[in-house]
């Protein structure tokens, strides 16, 4: 009899349909709903610490115990069933988190935590590992977790049993042979899904159960392996005599040899490749041995024999050849191209032959089934009706305010689809009637009677050769649609990649987005060969398969961030061949290794820079540059777009939030400096968040009515702190040696006035420049004083031509703001007001602001960046702006309140410069600059 001690333990309810036998180890998985064995592993802690400051969790004994069964009785005996019973317990069921004692089984195991294993989500892993037999008395629930007072039985090392001696080493015997013969159905066909073994599993399974020397120990294991009703493996559990264990054990062991010998396969060992090597004789006695008259059943028909990798016996057991026809289905609604139905039909042909255990089976299967997703036919009816044109300028407009340039391009791709569907129309409609004609026979009339006339052969012939001749010339008249590749270039923020999602939704085409960024790898574009392990198709290949249709727009995002060549090949330069509109009709991807068309995918790249372009890739590609937004389209912006989805993101109403030009504006220039839109959307994503506390406080305390939902300028410091970016604002008084320049900021979008002060002293004609200064500004300096030296005499700044002006003084030139970098050659015209005015002691009007570069000739050349430049000068209260004549074309594109709000004036020369700045001025030797200069 089994030694009995009492004890109160924590208490785990196993999950339904489990049973812990002792020996076992098993996992316990700890869910949310579960909350109870969360608060018993606390305790188990807590009690380990107690006894050793490093005690160990698995020295605290706990109680694991199963749901009862209603067909079993506490103790493990078996009830008779009526028709009033409860049926079994579904066991898919969840769980009970605090059962009765009711609920449970009488007997359990005592176990010991052996580990937890976390999955770093929250949920984590209990492994527990059985030690003794237990019989639950009684379950306290007065705890966040179950205990129990339980009563464990050790199995008593049996006195020499002759009769339990002999029932051990039958249950060896059966045990060994049931691993053998679950290794030995791995090699044979199968039906259903029958258990097998890994060789060395099989062989470690063997050498455990050899050694075993106790009986109840290697019962409890083999119920745990063989295949049980959970009602069986109770019983089980309850049984505490060795020798009835050993029993019931042997039952369910001979049980399941039996089932498995009769549906297995007897089969002709033949040379036919197996998934590992096996002797034919040794594998023909294996069968034998098992099969003996004596074990197997009498009478039991045995399914025909078949040979290895074919259907066998009942062909309804066998899906693989419905699945290998299913896989023919699908590969012939793809529409595969001729190549592509060729390679498809080998590789069926050979799947086949090949078996489902090898490893080909698989790589070849995974091979069809890409080939079947991929769209080699199947397009995306394009919209292109009377309105094709009027709807995709509308939805282009309503996604995006600007882009011009961009939205013209796109347009004019759409003009041209159009155009070439309807000559392929006209085209078909005349085939088709070429067709009618050349089928229908000529009907002629004898005497009133209707006959029809037989041609001669060789005259048909003729005829069936000129009209297939024509159809051939028509045909030839069909127009080729190959997509544009465009790049669009610009800083962040300025809506390069929605911009790519409204090309899609106005063409009415499936969308795809592959970043790029960071892919150093040339097999993630092309795709690696079928001969690597885990082989894939590449970024594009996959892209057509998610998409399902061969036309879709492809969004290439941050192509500039691509790798250069290394070990793992060049990514940029795979791509050439996708780029390449005379390539890319026959792209290779090195998995699927069949040329794909993509001359019907419109590709559209990204990217913030053109320096990390390499330029045979540029070349390739349609270049449209997004400058930055100015001040004005930021407030286009917000207005249409920003802020009424801010306003639904931060759970307010239109009618709660109004906000008004001048406060947009505010958050423009004082609080953001950016070339896109993505700060500025932050900021007011923080405005609005500050009136919804504002809104939910006042409902809360029941005065809705002292919410204001009106927007102020004076709000905003609330909202968003102090102003970060002053703006510069033009003088009210004048000043020798101060002018008005112009700058456009290098994150784009944004200009501004900047001042430029020049000061004389006594000196020895040394020049000093502070603002930090780039060089190019340091020298438009340096040629504007070299134009004034030698001017000096004309503008009556000397008294003789000979005499040098900076022979006794020094001068200082600084542009404030000394901590922000300048740098650019726009500034010269400015300079050389600048030098003129303090050595005149005329002043420039403080409301004239100039732009423009020098030579030494005196001519003023063009510059960039006139768009933000003029915006940042009227924002600064500027009236008049003199610009390069060069520049002339660029004041077309400014917005129609810049052009009615500043008096822009073209000058080709500094002589001119000098008349409109000071218009009253008279000096001494002026001559008459010539409207038209010689560039001979």
């Amino acid at each position: 009899m089994a030694r009995a001690q009492a004890a109160t333990l924590p208490v785990i309810t196993l999950p339904r349909g489990t049973v812990l036998l002792p020996g076992v180890v098993q996992r316990i998985a700890v869910s949310p709903n579960r909350p109870d064995i969360a608060s018993l592993l606390a305790a188990v802690y807590t009690r380990a610490a107690s006894k050793a400051p490093n005690g160990r969790i698995d020295t605290v004994p706990i109680a694991c115990v199963p749901f009862a069964s209603p067909l079993l009785g506490p103790n493990g005996q078996l009830l008779l069933q009526t028709e009033q019973d409860p049926p079994s317990p579904d066991r898919s069921d969840a769980d009970v988190p605090k059962p009765t004692k009711a609920d449970l089984f009488g007997w359990g195991v005592a176990a010991k935590i052996t580990g937890v294993e976390g999955r770093g989500t929250g949920e984590f892993t209990l492994l527990v590992e059985g030690v003794a037999r237990l019989r639950v008395d009684k379950i306290y629930a007065d705890k966040p977790y179950l205990e129990g007072k339980v009563v464990y039985y050790q199995d008593d090392v049996p006195l020499p049993d002759p009769a339990l001696e002999e029932l051990f080493q039958h249950l060896k015997l059966l045990s060994r042979e049931l691993v053998a013969i679950l290794r030995l159905s791995a090699i044979l066909p199968r039906s259903g899904s029958a258990p097998s073994l890994t060789p060395l599993l099989a062989r470690r399974l063997d050498i455990f159960i050899s050694k075993q020397k106790q009986p109840g120990a290697l019962a409890d294991f083999m119920a745990n392996i063989v295949e049980s009703s959970y009602e069986e493996k109770l019983q089980v559990l309850a049984l505490l005599d060795v020798k009835d264990r050993v029993v019931k054990v042997i039952e369910l062991l001979d049980r399941q040899v039996g089932n498995i010998k009769n549906s297995m396969k007897i089969t002709a060992v033949t040379s036919t490749a197996l998934p590992f090597s096996v002797d034919p004789d040794t594998a023909r006695k294996e069968i034998e041995r098992f099969l003996t008259p004596g074990k197997a059943r009498q009478g039991s028909k045995a399914p025909a024999p078949g040979i290895l990798g074919q259907s066998g016996g009942n062909s309804d057991d066998d899906h693989e050849p419905n699945e290998i026809e299913e896989l023919k289905k699908r590969l012939d609604a793809a529409k595969l191209s001729p190549e592509a139905a060729k390679v498809a039909d080998r590789e069926i042909k050979r799947l086949k032959k090949i078996h489902p255990a090898q490893a080909e089976y698989a790589v070849t299967r995974t091979y069809l089934e890409t080939l079947a997703d991929i769209p080699w036919t199947i397009t995306t009816d394009d919209r292109l009706g009377p309105q094709t044109l009027t709807l995709a300028r509308k939805q282009l407009d309503d996604d995006h305010y600007g882009l011009e340039k961009v939205k013209k391009r796109l347009l004019e791709y759409l003009a041209v689809l159009r155009l070439k569907q309807s000559i392929n129309d006209e085209v078909d409609a005349q085939i088709k009637q070429v067709e009618q004609d050349a089928g229908v026979p000529e009907p002629s009339k004898d005497d009133g009677a209707q006959t029809v006339s037989t041609p001669d052969p060789s005259l048909a012939e003729e005829k069936m050769k000129a009209n297939s001749a024509k159809i051939e010339v028509l045909r030839s008249k069909r127009m080729i649609d190959k997509s544009p590749i465009m790049l669009l270039v610009g800083p962040p923020g300025v809506g390069k990649t929605s911009l790519a999602r409204s090309v899609a939704t106005a063409l009415g085409r499936k969308f795809h987005r592959i970043s790029l960024g960071g892919v150093r790898d040339e097999a993630e574009i092309r795709g690696h060969r079928r001969t690597y392990v885990a082989a894939m198709p590449g970024l594009i290949a996959q892209g057509l398969k998610k998409v399902g249709v061969a036309n879709p727009v492809f969004l290439l995002d941050e192509i500039d961030k691509v790798s250069g060549s290394n070990v793992h090949g060049d990514p940029s330069a795979a791509m050439l061949e996708v780029l390449d509109p005379e390539q890319n009709n026959s792209f290779t991807d090195h998995y699927i290794n069949i040329p794909i068309d993509l001359s019907k995918v419109l590709f559209i790249a990204t990217a913030n820079s053109l320096d990390t372009i390499p330029p045979p890739l540029l070349d390739r590609m349609e270049t449209i540059y997004i400058p930055g937004y100015t001040t004005l389209e930021k407030r286009h912006i917000a207005m249409q777009h920003l802020i009424p989805k801010q306003i639904r993101v931060n759970g307010l109403s239109a009618d709660q939030v109004v906000f008004s030009d001048e406060v947009v504006s505010k958050i423009i220039e004082s609080y953001t400096r950016e070339a896109g839109v993505r700060n500025l959307e932050r900021e007011l994503s923080s405005v609005l968040r500050g009136k919804a506390v504002e809104f939910a406080d006042a409902k809360d305390t029941g005065h809705p009515e002292k919410y204001s939902p009106q927007l102020s300028v004076d709000d905003l410091e609330r909202f968003l702190g102090i102003e970060r970016f002053e703006e510069e604002i033009a003088e009210k008084t004048s000043r020798p040696g101060i002018v008005t320049g112009l700058v456009a900021y290098s994150s784009g979008g944004n200009g501004s006035i900047l001042f430029i002060e020049v000061a004389d002293m006594p000196g020895n004609g040394s020049v000093q420049l502070t603002g930090k200064l780039g060089d190019v500004l340091k020298e438009s300096v340096e040629v504007a004083l070299t134009w004034v030296k030698a001017h000096a005499f004309e503008l009556g700044l000397t008294q003789n031509p000979a005499e040098n002006i900076m022979q006794n003084r020094s001068i200082h030139v600084h542009c404030p703001s000394g901590s922000i970098p300048k740098d650019g050659p726009s500034s010269g015209i400015s300079q050389a007001i600048a030098l003129i005015s303090l050595f005149s002691g005329k002043a420039v009007p403080p409301t004239m602001a100039m732009t423009g570069e020098i030579s030494l000739r005196g001519r003023v050349t063009a510059v960039g960046g006139i768009k933000e430049k003029l915006i940042g000068a009227l924002r600064a209260g500027v009236k008049t702006v003199l610009l390069p004549a060069q520049n002339a074309k660029d004041v077309k594109d400014l917005p129609q309140e810049v052009k009615d709000g500043l008096e822009i004036i073209h000058v080709g020369h500094i002589w001119e410069a000098i008349r409109y700045v000071w218009p009253d001025g008279h000096w001494p030797n002026e001559h008459e600059y010539p409207g038209v200069q010689s560039r001979l």
